[in-house]
């Protein structure tokens, strides 16, 4: 079976999860080894994500990761050593190539997500591609961004909900998008955590990762949502992106816990 049929297929829900950014080779191999071991126990299919570049940060200082070079070859260390599906964004046209040698999954970050030059180009590369819906963006209005990439003839396509701007510094989920982009028959993802950021407030983004296991088990109670996107850290606090909304690593378990037993019921 494809990875693309796999998750289409999974029951109850599939796992994107991993650190926010690639950061040292020590932490990356800590959530590799975690998730991968909790996620079989769960019987939850997984594809770690990392990026290797974050190109949208509220700083100009901000840590922006390893660059595309060394953080691919670290991404395709991982996925071999771990048998892991690897995902990880991709910001321009001159970077899917590369990135689709050692990415199972092209993501499409939420403020490029009209990008068609771009979404064409992950497209046409023959790998799944993920479009986070764009803060500013309707869910009805991702199914001419999803068009943008059928149209290349790859269908392999997931559509991904990560909250809507709500005033300057907050973000809220309307759970009406998860039924209304799942009409258009491609996996539906909730951004866990970068749901509940806080953005731009300050030099770096906030957030209120408090709320995350409570939001995750209402979005799969909804029956709309196929998987959840997690960004995770052995210690957040000390993570070098995003670490106010990044989940402990060691919380994981009671997390996807309660999450499964939410759509057992």
């Amino acid at each position: 079976m494809s990875l693309y049929d796999s998750i289409k297929t999974a029951r109850p829900f599939f796992v994107i999860a991993g650190p926010c950014v690639i950061e040292s080779e020590s932490v990356m191999r800590q959530c590799a080894e975690h998730l991968k071991g909790l996620c079989f126990k769960l019987n939850l299919p997984l594809i770690f994500k990392s990026s290797y570049k974050k190109a949208n940060r509220s700083s100009g200082d901000s840590y922006s990761g390893p660059g595309m070079d060394a953080g691919l070859k670290m991404l395709q260390t991982i996925g071999r050593e771990y048998d892991l599906p690897i995902l990880s964004d991709v910001h321009e046209v001159c970077e899917v190539e590369a990135a689709a040698e050692v990415c199972d999954i092209l993501q499409i970050p939420a403020f490029l997500s009209r990008q068609t030059d771009l979404i064409r180009a992950a497209a046409l590369s023959g790998r799944i591609v993920n479009i986070k819906k764009g803060q500013f963006m309707a869910p009805e209005d991702m199914e001419a961004a999803a068009r943008k990439a059928s149209e290349t003839g790859n269908g392999k396509i997931l559509l991904t909900e990560r909250g809507s701007s709500f005033g300057y510094h907050n973000l809220v989920v309307d759970f009406r998008a998860f039924a209304i982009m799942k009409k258009f028959d491609y996996p539906v993802i909730y951004d866990l955590t970068h749901s509940l950021q806080r953005p731009s407030s300050g030099k770096s983004s906030g957030g209120n990762p408090e709320f995350a296991p409570m939001m995750a088990r209402a979005a799969l109670a909804t029956r709309q949502v196929d998987g959840l996107f997690i960004e995770c850290h052995p210690d957040p606090a000390k993570g070098l992106s995003d670490a106010s909304t990044m989940l402990p690593l060691d919380g994981m378990e009671e997390l996807l816990r309660d999450c499964v037993c939410v759509c057992e019921r």
